[in-house]
């Protein structure tokens, strides 16, 4: 397995390129999207020391509407809007890899985590040689399927559900209990955790077909 983390400079026409570069010293990170046709509703955070004035550019861009203020600190803001600039979904997905939220972005670039094997690596890598993309391999470490086979986020999903009582019979919380519980909408919850599962799933069925190869 391979855990690797990439940083890629995002198109130059998305809202969140603009604004990024805008405030270049803040993270704006995407906790959770849902893409529906021409526009998309998100719950966005901005880490920033300048609040007031990021919340200003994100009321003023054209691509952005309903811009509202759930929370608010000196140094985070937290908001819900609707957008029209939808592209940055094909963009995360361009990769071949369903996208996970958090999705981080600073100063025009997004960064994120892969954890997988060496062929999903590779065809990362070539899918973005292919498309032209400037990125970074700011990180990359072989490990053992066994150490790293869950991502940072599925590894948090599936302990809180097991904390809480979601994987027992009956179930001690709901789905949207457990979403709750980690600060994600249902719908990224139920997709975090159904491939955390099928990769769960997955490695122990080949290392016993591996064992069971080895013995015979």
């Amino acid at each position: 397995m391979i855990d690797a983390r990439f940083r890629i400079r995002l198109p130059p026409d998305l809202y969140i390129t603009d604004l990024s570069e805008a405030f270049p010293d803040g993270t704006f990170r995407l906790l959770s999207g849902v893409h529906s046709g021409a526009t998309a509703k998100e719950l966005g955070e901005v880490l920033t020391q300048t609040p007031g004035a990021v919340a200003a550019a994100f009321r003023e861009h054209d691509a952005v509407d309903g811009y509202e203020v759930l929370e608010r600190t000196d140094d985070r803001l937290l908001a819900t809007y609707e957008t029209t600039d939808v592209d940055l979904y094909a963009f995360v997905e361009s990769g071949g890899f369903p996208p996970e939220f958090p999705i981080e972005v600073r100063n025009g670039f997004y960064e994120f985590d892969l954890t997988g094997t060496r062929d999903e690596f590779d065809r990362l890598r070539e899918a973005l040689e292919m498309s032209g993309a400037e990125y970074e391999l700011l990180s990359k470490v072989n490990k053992k399927q066994a150490d790293r086979l869950l991502t940072r986020r599925q590894e948090e999903l599936l302990a809180a559900g097991l904390r809480e009582g979601y994987f027992e019979v009956p179930r001690g919380c709901t789905l949207a209990d457990l979403a709750d519980v980690v600060g994600v909408d249902k719908s990224t919850a139920s997709g975090i955790v159904r491939r955390a599962q099928a990769r769960i799933i997955t490695w122990y069925l080949t290392d016993v077909k591996a064992k069971s190869v080895t013995h015979d």
